[in-house]
Order: structure tokens, then sequence, then C-alpha cells
């Protein structure tokens, strides 16, 4: 089966402009080029999409169901135009669960003033590269190694501490700090996919149980209820206070570093101005 683009936006045009005349107008073609193609795509798929009187053109059910999927194929075909021709006006940066912490502002406002050609656009994908694998954005904040993954290269623009998220009332909340001992009987919420935690911060005979948690809002959700805690980058603090948990610092965990991650034979223009911006940020912090 052969659907050409044309096809849709023949379709789509009939039923927008009410006639075959004026579809051909707005098409640019000949009314005898229009029924071609629609009747070409009624062929292709085997089915009647339009009523046609001598007064006006209705669309079957069917073709009701296929002029909105047409749009959005369209509209989809448009995006992608839209990315491969536009150059690098734009800069899109993915990240799991936080962006860049207490930076994010600073950072928007920084670029916005030093780099007003290139819009910057945050993009939130929780998958191990942030997005970056599947082309949703151009660079990735990731606070875990991708690996083996030569597809990629990375820098690390900043360090920051770990802290346990835990419920307002919990034991440990009156606390300034607490140590990973502190945390071995409790139940840990961690991410496999994107989770910067993992039970090698403890030794073998004093790992916490864990439960898999895949989303942000569901975490906070579980740690405010008092069932687990989670241990997490600072960043999360900053971008996802929530009423019912509190932070505090892991005094004796190692602190995850923060690293900007880009596609090794595709690098977009502005890596090196947002690597040089966000160590800054992170240098200043």
């Amino acid at each position: 089966m052969d659907v050409e683009l044309r096809q849709l936006r023949c379709l789509v045009a009939i039923v927008d402009e009410g006639t075959f005349t004026d579809a051909a107008i707005a098409l640019g073609v000949s009314q005898a080029a229009v029924s071609r193609t629609l009747a070409s795509l009624e062929r292709a798929l085997g089915v009647r999409l339009l009523r046609r009187t001598s007064r006006e053109v209705t669309p079957t059910a069917t073709g009701l169901r296929v002029v909105a999927q047409a749009r959005r194929v369209l509209g989809e075909v448009e995006d992608l135009v839209q990315t491969a021709t536009s150059g690098h006006t734009s800069l899109r940066i993915g990240y799991a669960w936080s962006a860049l912490g207490r930076h994010t502002p600073a950072f928007q406002r920084r670029w916005a003033q030093a780099h007003p050609g290139t819009d910057l656009h945050l993009v939130r994908v929780n998958s191990a590269t942030a997005g970056l694998a599947d082309g949703a954005c151009d660079l990735a904040v990731v606070r875990r190694p991708l690996g083996e993954d030569r597809r990629f290269d990375c820098a690390i623009v900043g360090l920051e501490r770990r802290l346990c998220a835990m419920a307002a009332d919990d034991p440990l909340a009156g606390r300034r700090s607490v140590r990973l001992a502190d945390l071995s009987g409790r139940t840990l919420l961690i991410d496999r996919r994107t989770g910067t935690t993992t039970t090698d911060l403890w030794p073998p005979d004093a790992r916490p149980a864990t439960e898999e948690i895949h989303d942000i809002d569901d975490w906070l959700t579980l740690i405010s209820s008092g069932r687990a805690i989670g241990v997490t980058a600072e960043s999360t603090a900053h971008q996802y206070p929530r009423p019912g948990v509190v932070y505090r610092p892991v005094r004796d965990a190692e602190p995850i570093a923060v690293r900007l991650a880009w596609w090794r034979n595709d690098p977009h223009p502005a890596t090196p101005a947002a690597i040089e911006l966000l160590t800054a940020l992170y240098r200043s912090g």
C-alpha cells in the first residue's frame, strides 16, 4: 500500500475548502488533478473517503478518521522539515529528573542574553540518555556515565551533593545531615534507567531494601507517605520542593558528577558555549 503526502494534502484541502474547485485553487493544480489524486488515495486505501453531490463534499465516517490522522501526519512532516532546515536557531537540552537545579533559571537567562539567535528549550525525557539517543534533544544533562556507548561524548560541568529525601515527620528529618549507615535499614526508591543511586553506595552487608520507581512524582508521593526514602542529586531538591518531603545532605556519600552529553559525530555548534556557561555557573555556586 503506497500512500503519498500529496494525496493526504489533497484530501485535507478538499475537506477544508469544501469543493474540488476550491481545493484545486488552494493547491495550485487543476480540478482534474484533485479528482485523480483523491481517487488514487481511495484506491490505495480500499475505502470511500468522501461523499460527493452536486452541492457539497462531505467526509464519510472512515474519511473523518483518515482526515484527522492525515492532519497529524502532515503536521509531523512539517516539524521534520523545520528541524532539518532551520539550521541551528534552537538548542534543545534534555534531562531525566531534574535539569540544572538552582542553576536552571540563571542558565536560561544568561543564555538568552548571550545567544539571542539560538532559542533554548529544556526537554524532560526519562531515559538513560535524557532523549539524546532518540533525537529528542541536541544536548543532554546526565548524572551518570553513559558507559561504553561510543556514539556520545560528554564533559563534566559540575558536582552536586547527594541528598536524602524523606517524609517531613521521619525521625531523621530533625537532623541537619545523615550518614549512609542511618539509611541501611530503610526501603530505598531507585530508578534503574536514569537514577544516580544504587545499593553499591553501601557495604554488601548493610544495603537497604529497594523498590523500583520510574517517575519523579511517584517518587515524591511514596516518600511523603513515609513508606520509603530516596537518595538523589542536590538539583532535585531545588527543582522539586514538595510539602511533606524534606531533603538532608548525606555527608559521607560521594558527590554526583553532572555531565553534558552530545552526539560524537554531529555536535551542535552551541555545545562549547553551553559547556562554558554551565561550568561557570557550577563553579560560582
